[in-house]
């Protein structure tokens, strides 16, 4: 009687052209760099996952957030969120998102940032990611593909980080907190109010916010209300009522706090 050996499949040709928009297939591809393309609907949620590689998600469309256990992450048009290797952490999409990812190998994520953290993409940036999703998952190492995602690599390393993080609070009483704050970013009353709400004077909650997120009770809420508007922009929401829907008193001031912590007007965010 014959006998066989199995024999493994043999892996695709670079020339095949085919894309997978599973996650998992690049987590196998023998490249330094996998770039994905995939699109969402407004208000889609990808569950908690965690990947071998380092992630680089990046909109070409609408606003993702990204959290983890240690805070969110927004990420607006022109910027990228970076998640390291085995981090666990969950995608939330606002209005209709075209998502370009970039899967890393772990040896390339050494040179790297070693948490989460959003970058700004320069327009080189922004040109490289597009022609990489346009590359066939086997790429000619040697050949256009991988000059392409070696100056991928360069540009991520060189890349300006941003101030669009939330932190999250362990200490239960700043969890709260931070919790009621997001559920109404209209809330107006102080940190003694908030404190009185939680079990916790003043002085005490203004010692624990900033040793649980790093930032000043004051701060963190400027950054919530900032993040909420961010995805309320994404979804065309009127200035007026983002302004008022965050607490303000007027449509000017809630502009002059954008202006003065993303360095444009909201209604030229997005352009």
């Amino acid at each position: 009687m014959a006998s066989f050996i199995a024999r493994p499949p043999a892996p695709p040709s670079v020339t095949d052209t085919a894309k997978s928009t599973r996650a998992a297939d690049y987590m196998r591809v023998p490249r330094a760099v996998g770039a994905m393309a995939k699109d969402f609907p407004a208000g889609h949620v990808i569950p908690e996952d965690t990947h071998t590689r380092g992630q680089l998600l990046y909109a070409v469309a609408g606003v993702m957030s990204v959290h983890t256990e240690h805070g969110a992450w927004v990420v607006p048009p022109q910027r990228a969120v970076w998640v390291p290797p085995a981090t666990l952490h969950t995608t939330r999409m606002s209005g209709n998102v075209a998502m370009r990812t970039l899967y890393v190998r772990k040896r390339e994520c050494e040179r790297l940032p070693p948490r989460c953290c959003v970058i700004n993409v320069t327009p080189l940036l922004r040109e490289l990611i597009l022609r990489a999703v346009e590359l066939p998952m086997y790429y000619e190492e040697a050949g256009p593909g991988g000059r392409v995602m070696a100056l991928i690599l360069d540009e991520m390393a060189a890349a300006d980080m941003l101030p669009l993080h939330l932190p999250r609070a362990a200490d239960a009483r700043v969890f709260k907190v931070c919790e009621m704050l997001l559920s109404n970013p209209a809330d107006t009353r102080g940190l003694a109010d908030f404190g009185s709400a939680v079990g916790a004077s003043e002085r005490n909650l203004a010692r624990l916010f900033l040793r649980e997120t790093g930032m000043s009770f004051a701060a963190w809420r400027q950054q919530a209300r900032l993040v909420v508007a961010l995805e309320q922009l994404a979804q065309r929401a009127p200035i007026g009522r983002i302004a008022e829907s965050l607490g303000y008193e007027s449509a000017s001031a809630f502009t002059a706090m954008f202006k003065k912590s993303l360095g444009v007007a909201p209604k030229d965010y997005f352009a």
